[in-house]
């Protein structure tokens, strides 16, 4: 039985009618990764609902390894995230309007997690076919950072050392950024990326 992996993206936010994360998920599974049973979840740009519809998907596939794929415009390649911290400080509201300040994620919960993918081999797999790639260490503070650390802390309370999660941020998309001048990267580049990290996050170590 091959590892299964479910990947996510988020619908579009903040007045755009696009999500590179979305559209970049679909196009990697859009065809068979070797050695991987591949699953997509589109994820709303809500705080709580995000994470619940997340969750609801694990347990309705119990995949072995989760990867949340969100925007972050502005960066020029793929930022695997290595950490996600219990606060939601949002500068902009949510698409329900929510726009919590300094709430923490999970009263009482640990201060953060790291992810439990193999974040600098997937940085790794995603250079070596020559897609830009970085670890990262803030997944920020908006519904991107609530859904890794959501993920990471359901994973170790209620599945522990049964499921790997992590999170990548992707660049705007060109038709995004009409300014030549501000970074972007095709949706078949992004994909292209996302597959080699998925089949090293799902490789055993």
């Amino acid at each position: 039985m091959p590892p299964r992996v479910l990947l996510t993206g988020f619908e579009p936010f903040g007045g755009s009618d696009l999500n590179p994360s979305w559209s970049a998920v679909r196009l990697a599974a859009a065809s068979a990764i070797p050695g991987v049973d591949l699953h997509t979840q589109l994820l709303p740009c809500v705080f709580g609902a995000a994470g619940e519809v997340l969750w609801d998907a694990v347990e309705l596939l119990d995949p072995d390894v989760v990867i949340a794929v969100g925007q972050a415009g502005g960066n020029s390649g793929l930022a695997v995230e290595r950490v996600a911290v219990n606060l939601d400080d949002a500068t902009i509201p949510d698409n329900a309007g929510a726009r919590p300040v300094d709430r923490p994620i999970v009263p009482d919960g640990p201060v953060g997690y790291f992810a439990t993918i193999p974040v600098k081999e997937c940085v790794e797999a995603a250079r070596a076919i020559g897609v830009p790639a970085a670890v990262s260490d803030s997944a920020g503070r908006f519904v991107c950072n609530h859904v890794m650390y959501g993920l990471l802390h359901r994973a170790a309370t209620r599945r522990p050392g049964r499921l790997q999660g992590g999170f990548v941020h992707v660049p705007f998309a060109p038709e995004q950024v009409p300014d030549a001048g501000r970074p972007s990267l095709p949706s078949s580049t992004v994909a292209a990326g996302l597959r080699a990290i998925v089949s090293r996050a799902a490789r055993p170590a």
